[in-house]
């Protein structure tokens, strides 16, 4: 009896199995996002981690500004996205379409896109795969279609789509449609999917999206920050060139962390791969928050066509709570690799010595420090990290060494 008990259990699970591979195959799951974007992470500007809903034509017309005169632009950063609160309250027009703010935005959309793209960027903008937006306005489910014909009217070149007001379809159902109805248009718009990593989502979405959201939103402290990084950790494998993991843009320029924190802030997200997406105020950042993204070595890390997200070697911790220092390597496109130290909490007074072979590293190895902007020689058995201050971080490039 034991044994026939177990059979149906095997046949149950089998049948449960197959049942799942028909809805994936009938949602159109087993399809890709053939639009050839994102083959190395999206630099740019969101307002939201900022402004919030305070947003409106002028805000992102001085940002793409900004982006062209302080050189962010020719550094990689060429997104200026709109995000939540762009739309008319909750109507749409006659014809069903979305309508913008003609207070907020009185050139239309398309006119903000047009300034973009004069300006030599690309446009992003929010929508979302719900009956509404997060704050109200109206959302893409059951809209698809006409929703993807008018944001490749307007001139998108990049969408976020967030994951408020469900009715209860679930993810890949309504992803995919936004999906799909993006392939339609012909116009190569890169797609961000905004649903906060819930529902497997790193099962589904690669097939999906250029790019996903792994957790909740970043909020300006070290330890959200530190709490999206790790999250955002957990599914290396599953992204790569056109497919990246994301856990959200950046909040360094805002004020609720250290320069010393968004130095930190920035490093981890280059490491991994994710996109970088500044979050603050570009008219009034300080000369630090400036130098702080303006590493253009720390962004060609990010931007290593490669594509490998970092992960953790030395000291790495599963409950998310690092007592001593980490250390994580990402290998890169030339045969070397990034290496980087950060100390989470506790303060450190004594160098680190860590063998390079315990990081994967086993030749030898022009190495360069990336904040300090200074070569450390040839390194082929040691590397030591000096001492770091709480929530500091050590970068450095290890150059494969060409023997003639």
């Amino acid at each position: 009896m034991h044994g026939r008990s177990h059979l149906l259990s095997v046949d149950i699970l089998i049948m449960g199995i197959l049942a799942y591979l028909a809805i994936w195959i009938g949602l159109g799951l087993t399809q890709a996002l053939d639009n050839g974007l994102g083959q190395t992470p999206p630099m740019g500007w969101n307002p939201w981690n900022h402004f919030s809903c305070y947003i409106n034509e002028t805000i992102v017309k001085d940002a793409a500004d900004t982006l062209v005169s302080t050189g962010l632009r020719d550094l990689g950063y060429n997104y200026v996205v709109i995000d939540d609160c762009w739309a008319f309250n909750e109507t749409r027009s006659p014809t069903g379409e979305l309508l913008p703010d003609p207070i907020r935005f009185p050139s239309g959309i398309d006119g903000v896109a047009n300034y973009v793209h004069s300006l030599g960027m690309k446009f992003g903008l929010y929508s979302n795969a719900g009956t509404l937006a997060c704050r109200g306005q109206p959302g893409s489910l059951h809209h698809e279609e006409i929703d993807a014909n008018t944001f490749a009217r307007w001139g998108v070149d990049y969408l976020k789509v967030d994951n408020c007001f469900t009715d209860e379809v679930p993810a890949p159902e309504r992803f995919v449609a936004i999906r799909n109805a993006l392939n339609a248009t012909g116009r190569p718009i890169f797609y961000n999917v905004c649903n906060w990593g819930t529902e497997n989502a790193y099962a589904w979405v690669p097939n999906v999206g250029n790019s996903w959201r792994t957790s909740w939103g970043i909020r300006d402290n070290f330890g959200s920050m530190e709490h999206n990084f790790r999250v955002n950790g957990e599914h290396p494998e599953v992204a790569g060139p056109g497919a990246w993991n994301d856990p959200d843009m950046m909040e360094i320029g805002n004020g609720g962390m250290t320069d010393l924190e968004y130095q930190t802030h920035f490093t981890l997200w280059a490491l991994v791969k994710a996109p970088l997406m500044i979050g603050c105020n570009l008219t009034n950042m300080t000369a630090a928050t400036l130098t702080t993204l303006s590493n253009a070595e720390i962004i060609a890390i990010d931007q290593d066509p490669l594509g490998v997200q970092g992960t953790c070697k030395v000291n790495c911790v599963r409950d998310r709570i690092a007592k001593q220092p980490e250390i994580w390597t990402a290998p890169l496109a030339d045969g070397g690799a990034a290496v980087v130290a950060v100390n989470w909490r506790e303060p450190v007074t004594s160098e680190l010595n860590v063998s390079l072979g315990y990081l994967g590293l086993f030749e030898a190895y022009t190495v360069r420090d990336l904040w300090e902007h200074s070569d450390l020689g040839v390194l082929q058995d040691l590397l030591q990290v000096p001492s770091l201050p709480v929530h500091g971080v050590k970068a450095y490039r290890f150059y494969p060494v060409i023997t003639p």
